[in-house]
């Protein structure tokens, strides 16, 4: 019942994301920027019943991830700015995400040692 559920909101929620980004696509970013998945994600697995020390460490990964998503987006940004194609400028983005997200670990390894 709960995965029904939460396919139909979350279907919902990206359905409305992309009707305000045609009509207003500044509106729609700031939309999509927030944390509506993170959140979303958060009260599925607390209804589950997930311990609160799960919802923090999730919690903890997203803030990880953070500034790896946002290079992955300036990525995106300027390759569609230079008339990349779409799917090259994502697969550029994603390909900046996981670079930045290994050197991040690895340099926090390295400040810990």
């Amino acid at each position: 019942m709960y995965v029904i559920l939460k396919i139909i909101v979350s279907a919902v929620v990206i359905g409305i994301v992309t009707e305000v980004s045609r009509r207003l696509p500044a509106y729609g970013g700031i939309i999509a920027a927030l944390p509506l998945v993170s959140l979303l994600s958060i009260i599925w697995l607390y209804v589950q019943g997930e311990e609160t020390t799960t919802l923090s460490k999730f919690a903890l990964g997203v803030l990880w991830g953070f500034p790896a998503t946002a290079v992955m987006l300036i990525i995106v940004y300027i390759a569609l700015q230079n008339a990349v194609h779409l799917f090259i400028s994502i697969g550029l983005g994603v390909s900046g995400w996981l670079v930045f997200l290994l050197i991040q670990d690895l340099v926090l390894k390295h400040l810990l040692q």
